[in-house]
């Protein structure tokens, strides 16, 4: 039963994350957290963590992680083929019908719809990545007090340290795992 649960749950994730990997991982995050209860929240921003850190679409990682946190080899593999399968079908069907109807305006009209749709599921999963980072809880389970100011240095820094020198995404990500590791460190010594 579990084996059916993994694969239509990341057919499910598949079939609507449209616009790409962080906008999957909200639909990951209701399945296999709130629907399911596969994993913690705790479990799931590691998820989120290793999927990002790992070679690869996220929404594949995610699923690749999953199927293996829960049902070993074979849940790998329902769960990364159910999460490509819904794409490969839809991506298909649609490249034929846009080679066939491109020059329609219609087709633009509908395209361009879609984008507002597209941000709003990005903006979402960087909502809950953020509040995961920031207060180990859900969008709608913070609590101020609670607030990891370490983890808010980090992220200021590396945000204003992206923007203004325009550095490496690779080099953020490693001088932040190692001012985390060293700031937790000394925090841990004294």
């Amino acid at each position: 039963m579990l084996m059916v649960k993994l694969f239509f749950s990341f057919i499910w994730v598949g079939l609507f994350s449209v616009g790409g990997g962080y906008a999957a991982i909200p639909l990951i995050q209701d399945q296999i957290v709130h629907i399911h209860h596969l994993m913690t929240m705790e479990e799931f921003s590691d998820l989120v963590t290793v999927a990002e850190m790992t070679p690869g679409p996220i929404s594949i990682n995610s699923a690749t992680f999953v199927g293996m946190r829960t049902a070993g080899v074979y849940g790998v593999l329902l769960c990364t083929i159910g999460c490509i399968i819904p794409s490969f079908c839809i991506c298909l069907t649609l490249a034929y019908f846009y080679y066939k109807y491109r020059t329609v305006s219609g087709v633009q009209v509908v395209l361009g719809a879609l984008r507002p749709a597209v941000v709003a599921l990005i903006a979402s999963a960087g909502a809950s990545i953020l509040t995961l980072g920031l207060f180990q809880a859900e969008l709608y389970d913070i609590v101020f007090s609670q607030l990891r100011i370490v983890e808010l240095v980090i992220f200021v820094g590396a945000l204003v340290i992206l923007r203004k020198y325009k550095t490496s995404a690779v080099a953020i990500i490693f001088g932040s795992g190692v001012v985390g590791t060293l700031a937790y460190g000394l925090m841990g010594a004294i």
